[in-house]
């Protein structure tokens, strides 16, 4: 693994000899299996991920700073690599590609990696990497000249929408390993399974426990998601606190914010024995977990908490069933649900994370919803995931038939010659011609669809139709040489007509 720097940084040599060696590895995709046999397809997409693309990963924020004509000669290692592993026909387009394996195209995972690279750094404090920012003399003159390429600090930045954006640092060396923080919490409704308990159970039950608890100043934290709006919310016995946050922010994030405003809140105060409420286990049970993969506000938690302890204070935490009529968390969640004063405070990078991925899916979604004539977009409208059918061979023909790329219907463009047409209904072959469109195969559908109407969608979309390739067979689309004869009626009587080379 390097990454070649020439004088004038174009990184044109590098490029050059990175498509040099990831062609030579093509061979081992090739080697593995062909159209009619060999390894499954999710196999092939591993082991492509793991030679090849890996190899293009590598340096990519560094290299990615390339003009787009020299980023694009890679390009074709991509599209040859997917096309590989899919057993998609040579015509097929690459957005369709793109779609049938669920891999990004190059450009937008340069920018995904470079942007989780950028904002993970500038979570470690004392990167030298958060040194780097530009100056506002030369982001006006980089506004100026939109032809020159940002530096990467900025380039992650446009891919959010939001240039305020700031990382929360996350210092694991708050404790020592000597001084680790102890946290447990009370689970009073431990032996109720809350899907067969009535609400009122719950409720008698927290009575009793506050009734036991009643020395202790009772404050109920909760987080609340939707879409737009991300939000937190703390009830004291006699005020309320809410904030929103960002937008980026998860609900687990809020969940933890508002615990930890609440223990801001109680620090000044003369009181010293409290119990706090939350409906979210999976923050307690995170916060009683201390490793160097916690969460940073849970870090932030258990800094304050045991600040709190030094001075005297006695905190319990206790977790409460949601929605179940107990009046302190009803509150929280509503106040959660509506707040409007916004919080400005560092984003943890997983939030970040998953909002960049969720952001690029998104467009990458948007640009797809764009391809309404792409025979694939029929058949597959969004870009999830398809799961891949174990055996090569009806993996590779159910493929061709989603994407709508075929050899019977599209080796002409290598020959030179014309589309073949349909006799019966004189237009050009095309996959949805022959599967839903052809009267001379009607009476097959019904044999074996038991119906004449049906769509690509029925019959090849993501939970195929079992007899496709049964219907496939008895009109003779496919033999054991390749050749499709296909039947149809002429004057009354069937009359075949040989159609060679589909697969």
């Amino acid at each position: 693994m390097q990454v070649i720097f020439d004088r004038k940084l174009t990184f044109i040599p590098h490029v050059l000899h990175l498509r040099k060696k990831c062609e030579r590895s093509l061979n081992i995709l090739k080697v593995l299996s062909k159209t009619s046999w060999g390894a499954d397809r999710t196999s092939l997409l591993r082991i492509y991920q793991a030679v090849i693309l890996s190899r293009i990963d590598y340096g990519c924020m560094v290299y990615g700073s390339a003009r787009p004509t020299v980023l694009r000669r890679l390009d074709t290692i991509h599209h040859s690599a997917l096309r590989i592993c899919t057993g998609a026909f040579r015509t097929s387009p690459v957005e369709s590609l793109y779609n049938i394996s669920h891999q990004l195209p190059l450009d937008s995972r340069r920018q995904k990696i470079s942007a989780l690279y950028s904002f993970r750094v500038q979570s470690v404090r004392n990167h030298p990497i958060n040194r780097l920012s530009l100056p506002g003399g030369l982001c006006r003159l980089y506004a100026a000249r939109p032809s020159h390429i940002l530096p990467l600090c900025e380039r992650t930045k446009m891919l959010l929408h939001d240039s305020d954006v700031s990382v929360q640092l996350s210092d694991f060396f708050t404790f020592p390993p000597w001084n680790s923080p102890l946290f447990s919490f009370l689970n009073p409704f431990s032996g109720f399974d809350k899907s067969s308990t009535v609400p009122i159970t719950f409720q008698q039950l927290f009575h009793h426990h506050r009734y036991q608890y009643s020395s202790f100043v009772p404050i109920f934290t909760d987080g609340s998601k939707s879409d737009g709006h991300v939000g937190c919310g703390v009830v004291f016995p006699s005020d309320t606190l809410s904030y929103r946050l960002h937008n980026c922010c998860s609900v687990f994030t809020a969940e933890l914010v508002a615990i930890f405003c609440a223990l801001q809140e109680i620090s000044p105060s003369n009181q010293r024995k409290f119990i706090i409420y939350t409906d979210s286990m999976s923050a307690l049970e995170s916060l009683s977990h201390y490793d160097n993969r916690i969460h940073p506000v849970a870090l932030e938690i258990l800094s304050v908490l045991q600040f709190l302890r030094n001075k005297g204070f006695s905190i319990i935490f206790c977790w409460v069933p949601s929605h179940v009529g107990i009046s302190g968390n009803e509150t929280a969640d509503v106040i959660a649900r509506f707040a409007s004063d916004f919080l400005q405070r560092a984003l943890p990078y997983c939030d970040i994370k998953k909002s960049l991925v969720s952001h690029l899916m998104s467009a990458w979604q948007q640009k797809w919803n764009l391809l309404t004539r792409n025979k694939l977009y029929s058949v597959k409208p969004s870009i999830g995931l398809w799961s891949a059918l174990p055996m090569r061979e009806f993996d590779v023909k159910l493929t061709r038939l989603r994407i709508g790329h075929t050899r019977f219907t599209h080796r002409h463009l290598f020959l030179g010659q014309r589309a073949p047409r349909c006799p019966t209904c004189q237009v050009d072959f095309t996959v949805n011609h022959i599967l839903i469109d052809c009267p001379s195969f009607k009476c097959h559908r019904e044999y074996h669809f038991n119906s004449s109407s049906v769509t690509l969608q029925d019959l090849v979309g993501e939970t195929y139709h079992p007899n496709i390739f049964n219907f496939l067979k008895t009109i003779g689309f496919f033999y054991e040489h390749l050749v499709l004869l296909t039947c149809f009626f002429t004057s009354g009587s069937f009359q075949p007509i040989s159609f060679s080379h589909f697969h």
